[in-house]
């Protein structure tokens, strides 16, 4: 079993962890989210000069609190792509530092095979073939897991990700940044039946998601309801809002899962910490006795223990890195299989 001292700076957390193929020895995350809240969502300078400031404590800590010595890791895992590139690179310029320094074979991941991951880490008995739904900040995804490394993209959004409509919406309502958290919250104070948004369907492309539709018409019905300034029912807003969310993305999950014949979802990413949208999904899955599986609020959130798992799962398949990897702001993941050289 591979140890793997794994980094991840994509975005607005540094973090870093030792991973022992899929359990955690020590995780460290450096939230920015204060920062990046002064400004209603994240500058991408500023996040790279913090990442500049927290990385080398966050594995000094991730090392030490995992009880391992040089000796005994194996390989540096680091996200390469997609992301931030002024971020990506403290990560990937500490990981090639630390490979270099210690004489350790350097395993490049994608972001999102990482979050994929995740649900390795909550469940480590789950193995594909497995349907995952990806939903965060910048990625709504139904993925078909066909084995470890092997992708295929069922469904996405054709404009804003869940997260970044949850972003907006909340803006609109005056619950600041980050939007998912906020809404989750007064969502529970309000009726989600109260009002009737549309979900965005997309004809010919039934796992595909439009949630730019969606923040316009909860954008005309705070016009109508306040047009003169009154004060809004901001929590049956709110809670409408998140209920469509989820109603979305668990029919077209199941949906897909059904239709392709497997027994098992995984539901990863910032927005899987959504509590409507895991009930939803839970209930559905119980309806057709799919299994579901979520990984706790902390490996929902970014985090560097998801893509030591990658990497564990990357190295131990005798697959490595080159160390004039570069940064790449995007990269489909189906063509993750680029960031190795088999050895």
């Amino acid at each position: 079993m591979p140890t793997i001292l794994a980094i991840e700076s994509s975005c607005d957390e540094t973090a870093a962890a030792v991973v022992c193929d899929r359990q955690i020895l020590s995780s460290v995350v450096s939230s920015q989210i204060k920062t990046h809240a002064l400004y209603g969502g994240v500058v991408p300078e500023i996040a790279a000069r913090q990442h500049v400031e927290t990385i080398n404590p966050a594995i000094a800590q991730a090392y030490r609190e995992s009880g391992k010595t040089w000796a005994e890791i194996d390989g540096i895992a680091v996200t390469t792509a997609p992301g931030l590139i002024g971020s990506l690179m403290i990560g990937v310029t500490a990981a090639k530092t630390l490979a270099m320094l210690h004489r350790k074979p350097l395993i490049a991941v994608h972001h999102l095979e990482g979050h994929i991951c995740s649900a390795l880490l909550a469940e480590p008995t789950l193995e594909p073939p497995f349907l995952c739904l990806l939903v965060s900040g910048g990625h709504s995804s139904i993925i078909l897991v066909k084995d470890y490394t092997d992708y295929r993209v069922m469904g996405k959004t054709r404009d804003d990700a869940a997260g970044e409509a949850f972003d907006k919406v909340a803006r609109l309502l005056g619950l600041g940044y980050p939007g998912g958290p906020a809404i989750d919250q007064i969502a529970k104070m309000g009726d989600a039946k109260a009002y009737k948004l549309p979900q965005g369907r997309i004809p010919d492309f039934p796992y595909d998601s439009s949630f730019s539709g969606l923040k316009t018409a909860v954008l005309r019905l705070t016009q109508k309801l306040s047009p003169n300034g009154e004060a809004l029912p901001i929590a049956d807003i709110a809670a409408s809002f998140q209920e469509t969310v989820a109603i979305a993305l668990a029919n077209r999950t199941i949906k897909c899962a059904i239709e392709h014949h497997l027994s098992t979802i995984v539901a990863v990413g910032g927005v899987a910490a959504n509590s409507a949208l895991r009930s939803r999904l839970l209930a559905s899955a119980e309806e057709h006795h799919i299994r579901a599986i979520f990984p706790p609020l902390s490996l929902c959130t970014d985090n560097a223990a998801m893509i030591g798992c990658a990497g564990a799962i990357h190295f131990a398949r005798g697959e490595t890195s080159s160390m004039s990897i570069a940064t790449r702001s995007r990269l489909n993941l189906e063509d993750c299989q680029s960031l190795y050289i088999a050895t």
